[in-house]
């Protein structure tokens, strides 16, 4: 039975009761809240469908193995059930957790980032088996964690010590999307990520302005210290930072080259004042996925009320994030910055490293198991799916290609107006629907491969 044969409408109805179940647990890992709650709702869930939960200690919050079916095939799925803080809570337009459907959309916090994509899967997995008459034709293995807003500090060491049970034909990763066009958008790499702040202290108490000529400014140290980490193109200027840098592949540039260009909704949506370097499309998704890339996420310190106050600060901090590629090291990324703060005079500069590292990671563009997805994707959205070496963003991949050596492709329901990690975070009626027979499909494919 094809895809346009089976029914799929009690399966999706019966996904968005338990997305809503799922979005009414407040499981915000930076805060500690609901998680264990949130893992034994998840567990019900799935042993429901038959599988076998295994629950282990993170230090965050729990990680679950589930296992179910059989078959020559075996498929990995890797999600998260935690979800990022819904403040701030005023600019919601309706409650964050309640799921809420307003103008074809759901609404919610986690409806897409990561709830929304686990229950699509565990809907489609579930029409899977009602076509299969009740059994699952392959075997499933579903990691999902509650730590991975949080920077999922339990995961690598989970995956390496726990390898040997997690072997399969292919990791399905925990997100993907429907680009404006309406065109599926996978992708087969993430890159890595480190997160720092950087601390200045001139003082024990802030202090009278008038002794700015005679005692330093910690924003203005912290200010030298930035402006010397990047050029006006973006290009990071840390000596030695691209050594490592693994040259991406012909595979890479070719799909970067037909990446169809959306640049111009991004900055639409966003209200974008316009792109480094005036890039546009190849250019823009070459150093979209393929460029490591230095972020400064907040400069804190001193007065910021209303008027003024002429105070001189005794202390300052900035918040910022390496995204790396293969085969940067984020610990030696750091090593390099202190080396390049050092040698500018800025030894007095604390770096503090925040959330655990994350390593890039990018499997090949043409293993069978990454073709399958791309194949599935264009024959359940009927478009030509968009298929992108790797993400500018980061997560936990790398232990999966490391220690278990499987390919990963990432495939999914998320969208550009999704306000993933803001308020009135969403995911299209239409594209959950969607992403419940692309879960169906995937798995039959997959069994019969």
């Amino acid at each position: 039975m094809t895809t346009e044969q089976f029914d799929f409408t009690s399966f999706v109805e019966g996904g968005r009761r338990d997305l809503a179940t799922l979005v009414r647990l407040e499981s915000v890992s930076a805060q500690g809240r609901m998680l264990p709650e949130t893992a034994d709702a998840v567990t019900r869930l799935l042993e429901a469908e038959g599988f076998t939960v295994r629950r282990y200690d993170g230090k965050v919050a729990p990680v679950l193995l589930a296992e179910a079916g059989e078959g020559p095939r075996t498929l990995l799925i890797y999600n998260h059930y935690d979800v990022q803080p819904e403040t701030p809570s005023e600019l919601w337009d309706s409650p964050p957790f309640e799921l809420t459907e307003r103008d074809g959309r759901l609404y919610g916090r986690g409806a897409s980032d990561d709830k929304g994509e686990l229950i699509s899967r565990l809907a489609g997995l579930r029409a899977l088996k009602a076509r299969h008459g009740g059994t699952l034709p392959l075997k499933v293995k579903w990691l999902i964690e509650g730590e991975e807003e949080v920077g999922s500090p339990s995961l690598a060491d989970f995956v390496r010590d726990h390898a040997s049970e997690l072997t399969a034909d292919g990791c399905w990763w925990e997100f993907g999307s429907i680009d404006p066009a309406g065109r599926p958008v996978l992708y087969a790499g993430l890159k890595g990520i480190t997160c720092l702040e950087l601390r200045c202290r001139v003082a024990e108490s802030d202090l009278h302005s008038q002794f700015g000529a005679v005692v330093d400014n910690p924003l203005y140290r912290l200010s030298k210290a930035l402006a010397s980490l990047r050029d006006d193109s973006g290009r990071v200027t840390i000596p030695g930072f691209y050594d490592d840098v693994r040259s991406a592949s012909q595979a890479d540039l070719d799909a970067v080259a037909t990446i169809p260009d959306e640049s111009a909704s991004l900055e639409e949506t966003y209200g974008i004042q316009g792109f480094l370097g005036g890039a546009s499309g190849a250019e823009f998704y070459r150093r979209l996925a393929l460029e490591p890339v230095l972020n400064i996420n907040g400069v804190h310190g001193g007065y910021e009320g209303q008027g003024s106050k002429t105070v001189l600060p005794a202390y300052g901090f900035a918040k910022l994030d390496f995204r790396l590629v293969p085969n940067q090291d984020p610990e030696k990324i750091v090593a390099l910055l202190r080396a390049h703060l050092d040698a500018r005079g800025l030894d007095d500069i604390e770096i503090v490293e925040l959330e655990s590292h994350e390593h890039p990671s990018r499997s090949d563009l043409s293993h069978p198991f990454v073709r399958l997805a791309v194949d599935v994707a264009r024959e359940v959205h009927g478009q030509e799916p968009v298929l992108h070496p790797s993400s500018g963003g980061s997560g936990p991949m790398h232990p999966f290609v490391e220690h278990v050596g499987v390919p990963v492709v990432a495939a999914g329901i998320g969208n550009l107006g999704g306000r993933v990690h803001a308020p009135n975070e969403n995911v299209r009626v239409a594209d959950f629907g969607a992403g419940v027979r692309f879960a169906c499909e995937f798995m039959d494919r997959l069994s019969r491969m």
